[in-house]
């Protein structure tokens, strides 16, 4: 096998494999355009990496792999936990071609309870008048780096899982939601306060000890303490009760009533577990999803799909243990773990070393633990299903559109399309977007934003032109000589007008104009009566208001407009605030900057203002003002 193996990669690369250390360490594979193909991390650098040019891997992913590496680079670490982190820093960075990868996504959220000032106990609960926020916990949702200064819960799920956590802890325990500001300046109690979603500290009608109490009380709750919450609950009730303040323990019977019903509303499950991550896999037809859903303090919160790609032939337990050495690179990762497949033990161990949990997981779990297990495996099913089913539809919709114009690309899954649209308001702040559709989908990495400049505001003809000068004329330098791509179809959001332009921009670099494509607007303007307008003389084509291939069109000329406009109102408004100019200036404060701007209207006011003018405004001397006018010019 090693004689066969050989002859296929450049002897420098198999010395390097013979001389690796039998350390622990990671190992990147090089293909002959210096591109990352893979790379892997290994208790053994010398054992592991030794076995991908020792073994026949045939037509599988790996073996297509291995018939390209023609360089190779290592690092040495000291353990199994460095190499684990510098496996998933580098996966996430450079992005090999046969790693499974699964994109960063946006934070999770949290639940925040801000700490408030100590309160001695033994003080006579009184109310306050007028409590300072400092002194009133406030409990809201939260996304960011957490910090020490406050409490975190979580990481919740979703928004929604969070919002209802919140709603919980009003119910129960009517703790405050409201911002610092409309705290202070309360003078009577706001409708939360009615509707009993809110003891009412703001206005002094519960004391702020009571009311750290049930934000105690909250917080245990959260950490999945529930009986001993209800115990405390109860015995201050029956305390009230002893000493015939009957008032005081109606009160908490309706505490204790109004979590009882939560509580069964939520679902909350007494099987002991209080933080758990449950991870279902499912692979088919190439694709795979990872179903994770999350229990905390003991309630079931939801669950979030993620869909790696470069899965192509992967196992399940492949795809399983990929998703969690990088996704707990960046979130806490709980003490247990139920997973759909068996998982690697020297995978946890190096997780174990890397947060500092000892984590356990369990792939056969009993009783509520694989009720939780089935629950993420169906959901897990059901997402890969309909994302398989999209798919489908977007290529359905590509091939419908490359058989409507006739098109005939190499590669249907290589199909391009650019899509470029004017936008601006009565000639301000004019931009260009161009936006790709790769792949079958949009690919927003790739979208592009032109300031225009130079030409009669609200010219869209020549905005158009300089655009297409701008994004073309140095790729068909470079298709001439070999080096370029165009895409397969360009589309101009416009009529005759735009195309026309278009085609003598084409027409002047040498480009084929039968790539040219304009979406004009049908009668009324409505949705679904567009027109295709060729640049190469052909006559206008109706798809049809049913068409797959005009609402494939219709979503990328959307998406053009849509990220055009955005550009622009950014644009303008950062003109419009007075512009970064003006903060830059030494000498001009918030304030002078806001009475300039009120005096002449605007930046472009202050720009256009005289020295003289300039010393008309408070706190303007005749020095700062030639500072401002020089500046602005």
């Amino acid at each position: 096998m090693e004689e066969k193996t050989a002859p296929r990669h450049p002897p420098e690369l198999l010395e390097l494999v013979a001389s690796l250390p039998a350390l622990p360490g990671v190992y990147r594979y090089f293909d002959a355009q210096e591109q990352v193909l893979y790379v892997g991390k290994a208790i053994n650098l010398k054992k592991r990496v030794t076995s991908y040019f020792q073994k026949d891997h045939g037509g599988s992913r790996i073996g297509h792999m291995v018939s390209k590496i023609v360089r190779m680079e290592t690092t040495v670490v000291r353990s199994e936990a460095e190499a684990l982190l510098l496996e998933n820093n580098l996966i996430k960075t450079l992005k090999p071609k046969y790693n499974i990868l699964f994109r960063d996504d946006k934070s999770y959220p949290y639940l925040k309870m801000t700490r408030g000032v100590a309160v001695k106990t033994d003080e006579t609960p009184k109310p306050s008048v007028n409590p300072s926020p400092q002194q009133v916990p406030r409990v809201v949702y939260y996304r960011g780096a957490v910090d020490k200064r406050h409490d975190y819960f979580g990481p919740y799920p979703s928004v929604w899982a969070v919002r209802e956590a919140i709603q919980l802890l009003q119910k129960v325990f009517r703790l405050r939601t409201c911002e610092d500001t409309v705290f202070n300046n309360r003078t009577r109690p706001c409708l939360l306060f009615q509707i009993k979603r809110c003891s009412g500290p703001c206005v002094g009608l519960i004391s702020v000890s009571d009311y750290q109490r049930d934000v105690d009380s909250a917080m245990r709750l959260l950490r999945g303490e529930t009986q001993e919450v209800m115990g405390s609950i109860e015995a201050r009730m029956m305390a009230h009760a002893e000493k015939l303040e009957f008032e005081q323990a109606a009160e908490l019977r309706n505490q204790m009533s109004a979590l009882s019903k939560v509580l069964h509303q939520q679902a909350v499950d007494t099987v002991g577990d209080q933080d758990v991550d449950i991870l279902a896999v499912k692979v088919q037809g190439g694709k795979a999803c990872v179903n994770l859903a999350m229990v905390r303090g003991g309630r079931h919160l939801g669950d979030r799909p993620y869909f790696p790609v470069h899965v192509d032939d992967a196992e399940p337990t492949e795809v399983l243990e990929a998703f969690l050495s990088q996704h707990y690179l960046d979130v806490p990762v709980p003490p247990a773990l139920i997973t759909s497949h068996a998982v690697d033990k020297e995978l946890l161990q190096a997780l174990t070393e890397q947060t500092g949990v000892k984590i356990t997981a369990v792939h056969n779990p009993r009783e509520q633990r694989r009720v939780w297990l089935e629950m993420a495996q169906q959901n897990a099913d059901i997402q890969l299903a309909r994302l398989l089913a999209e798919e489908g539809s977007q290529q359905a919709r590509t091939r419908a559109l490359v058989d409507a114009l006739d098109l005939a690309p190499e590669d249907l899954e290589q199909f391009r399309v650019e899509c470029f649209d004017i936008s601006h308001t009565s000639g301000e702040s004019t931009q260009a977007s161009c936006v790709v559709f790769h792949h079958h989908k949009m690919q927003s990495a790739e979208y592009r934003r032109y300031n225009i400049e130079g030409i009669t505001g609200g010219d869209d003809y020549a905005a158009m032109r300089q655009v297409l000068v701008r994004r073309y004329s140095k790729l068909a330098e470079a298709v001439r000589a070999g080096e370029g791509k165009l895409p397969d179809l360009v589309l101009i959001d416009g009529g005759k007008g735009q195309v026309s332009m278009a085609r003598e921009v084409f027409e002047s670099l040498g480009l084929d104009l039968s790539r040219i494509v304009g979406v004009e607007k049908g009668e009324g303007r409505k949705v679904g009566l567009e027109e295709l307008v060729f640049a190469d003389g052909r006559e206008k084509v109706y798809l049809g208001r049913d068409s797959a291939a005009l609402m494939l069109v219709a979503q990328i000329r959307d998406e053009a407009h849509r990220f055009a406009i955005t550009g622009m109102r950014a644009a303008r408004a950062k003109v419009r605030v007075g512009g970064s100019k003006l903060e830059e200036i030494p000498g001009v404060g918030p304030k002078k900057r806001a009475k300039l701007l009120q005096r002449f209207g605007g930046a472009r006011g202050v720009g256009d203002a005289s020295v003289a003018d300039l010393c008309t405004v408070e706190g303007i001397s005749e020095e700062l003002a030639q500072t401002i006018y020089n500046a602005l010019r």
